[in-house]
């Protein structure tokens, strides 16, 4: 080793640093030699074909001086016919010798011998062993003929006036010309359409044809008419038109054989060039073209880049995004790598969107295509994921490609990025704004369940509506339905608003209050100046600042309302009263057709809260204690806050002491320990103290800790939800999360049991098992008997989910046919069940518990098709499955990341509902129903009081339930739709809708089928008198009807418990008589403060967040437990 090391040589003294700071004194003696590396070889020949033909920028000035001395060539030859004076005879000698004065003889000498020396130079560098390929090329041919014979006549005199057809050198200027574009290319580094240089090439055909027509026939005729250029000129262009005068013709052979080799070489060549060109146009359609650079400065634009763009997507997408007024004047480019969908080209050349919408077809994965499309000057991108395609992990992969690709070429370009699978999201982080599909609905389900028709109200918020739609229908419900469908979220500075601007200094639930019943506007959350958090009902102790944000819900925003004092009101003559019927819309809730709203400024003095419109109705000579609403304070009291329920669980308040010890034991409220995948948002739920074996999470197989075997043997107290999916996604544990929040009630948490068609994965188990009342089961919603095993029969909510496997189909639309038909049967087998189905297309909903001959559908479907013909983006919104929010699409959440846009704030909001995510300090969404106890509060507007003065809730909307009209109003109803203009039946409708709702309160509302044949008791009554026999047997065919179903109905219960006892599950539970069909329920969205409270209306509350009022030492208390269980499982999420 020493010996190895002694062999090397030191260090040549030019790299010592003792050389380098005393001077280098032995390099002269040093024996190495200096290389020089070249490119390119160091050869003459090799530095004149890099000048002339290898450099771009060279050889672009090589082409076009050989360019311009063509064109010189041509102008000489002009120039010599206009000055020839024609000879008088018709000797051949005039075809072979012309009149060239000396000068211009020299000029043409001159320009010979520069083109000849460039033709043969660039023909040697282009030599490549075969000279004859030289040689015979066309473009070498020309040259000789053109140059070599004014080279002769420099040393041969007498030929110096012989004719030359220097007129063929403008097919070499058109070569020149090609190969000048080509390097022009080449040079600026652009790759300019292959249009412009099919287009270029010909033109340049044209002219080079038309123009040696002209100088052939001129000097042919040099003995026959001797014609000149411009009579030249006039015979081609009429001859190649195909007009043919006759005027002019030529009168020698030779110009008539000229004139049919020209016509023939016409023949041959302009089709070719045309095919070509239509070829490329075609081509060029389906590619779409290009974005132009001066359009992208001086327009604004954003671009919309999807794997297959589909019409539904396509109309959603342009709908709600021109649905703003500030809007208008962007273009939408589509980068799309499939070719135009026919359907999508027919809506493209609709005169509206031909001028807005650019389609060009290439990949977000080549810089070429979005330079097409001008990405680094557009206003935002957005990326959309495949959900149609079996595989959505790939198309998650494809979209986090085009992300990076699109960040990549532009980093300046806001991203809305849409993704399907929720431990994909962390790859997008950077992308200003993300949804993940499977997160918002999962958690979107999972509130169904215990607030009705969350589903709806979210996809009500996040849809641009101006609240027209149902306005003409004979329906009061659809009235009501329609007009708080068009409530949106807007926001405001405080400072800045009429609304809030008062409020400063006071309250957040005082201006919540008060701003409501003085504007009709629902304020939920407010932002501070310097914090990015949005903080939903941040509660009574949270004080307004002037430069807060808020955030609320009105028809309009605050910039597009006109107020109207209370005063002009009073001129204005129009009789007011306090309550004109259950649904009177007020004037502050009416919004013109352009947008803006006329509110109406009502008084807002303090009234007695003991007055005659709070009072409660007397009964007979009864007196009753009349209640009293506290005021909603300016500033919180300590006090008053204490004594609400938001900080304490009623489950606990309620239970004896020994259930509470038990209850703690269970139960644990902490953080979850194990994510199943990066990026959840964390929540504060519901605990167990030990993590539950993989075994006993089985519902349907007995183990060594238990031995149940169905849902009935575990004796739970609550309804259960049932979760019937393909397979286990991570998407999945949001549906669980928000069902086991630390806010909901021990004694309300309903088991939840999870039907899988494909086994979980130990990773998802391991997820879950902390969860308490968690539960999976092996099996189908195909399948009878694993139904009644997971205990469908004493379930609350079944929850369908649209299984990945069937998202794709030959027919679009036929995607969801399993899912229907499933959850149809579902609801033929137990017609009790609250069924809650998603899937893939919103307009298959219609088929969902369908019925044929139900005459109420009809009506509804004629009413969706008129609202479509209006352009409504939400005409499917009176389908009644979708109003009652058993029917949900996670495309119609699509429209949230358009209107990010817009209102970059939409996103996190939905977030904070859904319980995505937590913002210490924000409120969460709940629900409470109203009861008989609770109707002396009589309006919403009392009720906005109640809530705010106690419990610090902020009241949002109303889920609706009422009776469904039977066969004669159903009949009533189709006229109606079918007659929009007929006002008598209008009438009549509202009257007897009026008369309806005013009977919900009653002791039959509880019973459908007492109060079903009650009415058709009293229709018989009221129909006695002369009949015709169409009505007759139209009774008769109804009641035949009835029969059947009841008949039906009775086979399948039969059904149903014949399977139940074989399995040994007691039929108790099942209740075959029980009949929903009768009901429609829908969604009032911060309705009127007016509006009738009625029994069974569920409101939605943001109700504050309890640990914002614990002290500091209460969270460390309940965390210490969660942070004791999730010592084992923490290094199981480290990346």
């Amino acid at each position: 080793m020493v010996d190895l090391e002694s062999e090397v040589p030191p260090l040549p003294p030019r790299y010592r640093f003792r050389d380098l700071l005393l001077g280098d004194q032995g390099w002269q003696n040093d024996d190495r030699v200096q290389v020089e590396f070249y490119m390119n070889e160091n050869t003459f020949k090799e530095r004149l074909k890099l000048f002339f033909i290898k450099n771009q920028r060279s050889s672009l000035r090589i082409r076009l001086f050989n360019f311009s001395l063509k064109l010189l060539s041509c102008l000489l030859y002009i120039i010599r016919v206009l000055l020839e004076n024609p000879s008088q005879g018709n000797e051949w000698s005039h075809i072979f010798w012309v009149n060239r004065s000396l000068p211009l003889w020299g000029l043409q000498v001159s320009v010979a011998l520069i083109s000849l020396f460039e033709t043969i130079l660039l023909g040697y560098l282009s030599y490549k062993g075969n000279i004859w390929e030289q040689i015979l090329r066309i473009p070498f041919i020309l040259e000789i003929i053109n140059a070599v014979p004014f080279i002769i006549s420099i040393f041969w005199p007498s030929l110096r006036n012989l004719f030359v057809p220097v007129f063929l050198n403008c097919w070499l200027a058109k070569h020149a010309l090609e190969n000048m574009i080509n390097d022009l290319h080449r040079a600026i580094q652009r790759t300019q359409s292959a249009m412009f240089n099919q287009v270029l090439i010909l033109i340049s055909t044209l002219l080079c044809l038309i123009f040696t027509c002209i100088c052939g026939i001129q000097h042919l005729e040099r003995i026959g008419k001797k014609l000149n250029l411009f009579d030249s000129l006039y015979f081609c262009i009429v001859t190649f038109s195909t007009v043919g005068f006759g005027d002019v013709t030529p009168e020698t052979w030779s110009s008539k054989l000229f004139v049919v080799a020209m016509i023939c070489v016409a023949l041959v060549v302009l089709p070719i060039q045309f095919e070509q060109l239509a070829y490329l146009w075609m081509e060029r359609q389906k590619s779409g073209g290009n974005y132009s650079r001066h359009r992208a400065q001086t327009e604004k634009h954003v671009v919309l880049c999807v794997s297959s763009l589909k019409i539904d997507l396509l109309m959603d997408f342009l709908n709600e995004f021109y649905a703003h007024p500030r809007l208008q004047d962007y273009y939408v480019v589509i980068l799309c790598p499939t070719e135009m969908d026919v359907q999508v080209r027919r809506v493209l050349q609709i005169p509206m969107w031909s001028q807005r919408v650019i389609y060009l077809q290439g990949s977000a994965l080549k810089d070429q295509d979005l330079l097409r499309a001008k990405m680094d000057d557009a206003e935002a991108c957005f990326i959309l994921s495949s959900r149609c395609e079996v595989d959505r992990t790939s198309s998650d992969h494809q979209t986090i490609l085009r992300a990076w690709a699109v960040k990549d070429f532009a980093p300046n370009c806001p991203l809305y990025v849409q993704i399907l699978k929720p431990e994909n999201k962390f790859h997008i982080k950077f992308a200003d704004h993300v949804v993940c599909e499977e997160e918002f609905k999962y958690a979107m389900l999972a509130l169904n369940c215990i607030c009705p028709a969350t589903s709806t109200l979210i996809t009500l918020l996040v849809h641009t509506s101006r609240g027209q739609e149902g306005q003409q229908s004979p329906e009061q419900w659809q009235k009501m339905y329609g007009r708080c469908s068009g409530n949106e979220v807007y926001h405001i500075v405080l400072e800045e608003s009429t609304f809030f601007a008062e409020y400063e200094g006071k309250s957040f639930t005082y201006a919540s209050f008060h701003a409501h019943k003085k504007f009709g506007v629902c304020l939920i959350g407010v932002r501070r100046e310097d914090n990015k958090n949005i903080l939903l009902n941040p509660g009574p102790r949270y004080i307004m600042n002037a430069t807060d944000i808020c955030f609320y819900i009105n028809i309009t925003k605050e910039e597009n309302s006109a107020f109207k004092n209370q005063d002009q009101q009073r001129r204005s003559n129009v009789p007011r009263s306090f309550y004109h019927g259950p649904s009177r819309l007020p004037v502050h809730s009416i919004i013109a057709s352009m947008g803006t709203v006329a509110i109406d400024l009502q008084d807002t003095s303090c009234r007695s809260t003991s007055g005659p419109t709070l009072s409660l109705p007397t009964e007979g000579s009864k007196e009753i204690r009349r209640p009293s609403i506290a005021p909603v304070l300016e500033v919180a009291d300590t006090s008053s806050i204490q004594t609400c329920d938001l900080l304490s669980d009623q489950s606990e308040d309620e239970t004896t002491a020994d259930e509470e010890i038990s209850s703690n034991l269970e139960y644990a409220k902490g953080y979850p320990p194990y994510s199943p995948y990066i990026g959840s948002s964390p929540t504060f739920c519901h605990l167990l103290h030990e993590k539950v074996p993989f075994c006993c999470l089985r519902l349907d197989k007995s183990c060594q800790h238990n031995y149940y075997e169905d849902a009935k043997a575990y004796g739970f107290k609550n309804k259960l939800i049932i979760v019937a999916a393909e397979t286990a996604g991570n998407g999945l544990y949001n549906f669980i999360v928000p069902l086991r929040a630390y806010y909901r009630p021990k004694k309300e948490l309903n088991p939840i049991v999870l039907l899988l068609d494909n086994p979980p994965d130990m990773h998802f188990l391991d997820a879950i098992c902390w969860f308490p009342m968690v539960y999976y089961m092996v099996g189908s919603i195909d399948n009878l008997d694993d139904l009644l095993r997971c205990g469908v029969t004493f379930a609350a909510n079944m929850v369908v989910v649209d299984k990945e496997s069937t998202m794709s189909a030959e027919e679009d639309y036929m995607a969801d046919a399993k899912t229907i038909v499933n959850v149809q049967t579902l609801f033929r087998l137990f017609s009790s069940l609250s069924i809650i189905t998603e899937l893939t297309h919103p307009a298959n909903m219609r088929f969902m518990q369908f019925r044929a001959k139900d005459c109420y559908s009809l009506a509804l479907s004629k009413l969706e098709k008129k609202e479509r013909e209006k352009g409504s983006n939400l005409a499917f919104m009176f389908r009644l499955p979708f109003a009652a929010g058993r029917v949900f699409s996670i495309s119609m959440l699509d429209t949230l990341l358009y209107q990010s846009f817009v209102k970059d704030y939409m996103i996190s909001i939905t977030r904070l509902l859904l319980g995505l995510d937590t913002t210490p300090g924000s409120g969460f969404l709940c629900s409470m129903k109203i009861t008989e106890d609770d109707l002396w509060i009589r309006t919403y507007a009392r009720l906005y009081q109640k809530l705010c003065s106690s419990t610090g809730d902020v009241p949002i909307g109303i889920y609706r339930t009422e009776s469904q009209k039977l066969a004669t109003s159903e009949s009533q109803i189709s006229i109606s739709v079918e007659e929009w203009e007929d006002t008598k039946d209008s009438k009549e409708q509202s009257h007897h809708r009026s008369n309806h709702r005013n009977s919900t309160s009653s002791d039959q509302s509880d019973h459908p089928l007492l109060r079903r044949k009650s009415m058709q008791w009293a229709r018989r009554l009221s129909r006695k008198g002369p009949k015709h026999s169409g009505k007759t047997a139209e009774k008769i065919t109804q009641q035949r009807l009835n029969l059947y179903r009841r008949s039906e109905r009775q086979e399948l219960a039969e059904l149903v418990k014949n399977r139940m006892k074989h399995l040994g599950l007691s039929t108790v539970g099942y209740d075959e008589m029980n009949d929903h069909q009768s009901t429609l329920s829908y969604i009032l969205i911060n309705p009127s403060p007016d509006t009738r409270l009625e029994l069974n209306d569920v409101v939605y509350l943001i109700r504050p967040d309890p640990l914002a009022y614990l002290p500091n030492s209460e969270p460390s208390r309940k965390n210490s437990i969660c942070n004791a269980v999730a010592q084992d499982s923490r290094e199981e999420t480290q990346l």
